[in-house]
C-alpha cells in the first residue's frame, strides 16, 4: 500500500507562484504513473499534469499549459507542482496521485486511472 501526503498549498495573490509536494511512502515500487489533480467548490476533479514516474510522457491540459510543471525525485519518492502565474480560476484543492499502470496519453488524466491519494492541500488564489 502506498501513503501519499501533499503540503505546500495556502494563499496566494493573482500571477504568484505556489509549489507542492506530495511525499510517497510504503511500497516505493509500486506505482508507474504520478499525477496532480484539482477540485473546485461544486466541479468535478480534474487533471493538472500527470507524468510517467520513469519519463517519456507528460501531460498538461492547456488551462495550465506553460504555467504548471511537474517534476520527481525518484530517489526521494516525491513529485513536484510548481505553479506560476496563477490565477483565481486555480483555486482548489489539490491532490497528488498515483497509478500502479504506466499510462498512456488518452487515459493519463483520467483520475479513475489513479490507485493511490493523497489528502488534498487546499490552494486559494485571491487579493
Amino acid at each position: 500500500q502506498l501513503q501519499l501526503v501533499e503540503s505546500g498549498g495556502g494563499l496566494v495573490q493573482p500571477g504568484g507562484s505556489l509549489r507542492l509536494s506530495c511525499q510517497a511512502s510504503g511500497f516505493s515500487s509500486d506505482y508507474n504513473t504520478i499525477g496532480w489533480f484539482r477540485q473546485a467548490p461544486g466541479k468535478e476533479r480534474e487533471a493538472v499534469s500527470c507524468m510517467r514516474r520513469r519519463g517519456g510522457l507528460t501531460y498538461y491540459p492547456g488551462s495550465v499549459k506553460g504555467r504548471f510543471t511537474i517534476s520527481r525525485d525518484n530517489a526521494k519518492n516525491t513529485w513536484y507542482l510548481q505553479m506560476d502565474n496563477l490565477g483565481p480560476e486555480d483555486t482548489g484543492v489539490y491532490y497528488c496521485a498515483a497509478s500502479v499502470r504506466s499510462l498512456i496519453l488518452t487515459t493519463i488524466g483520467r483520475p479513475n486511472e489513479y490507485d493511490y491519494w493523497g489528502q488534498g492541500t487546499q490552494v486559494t488564489v485571491s487579493s
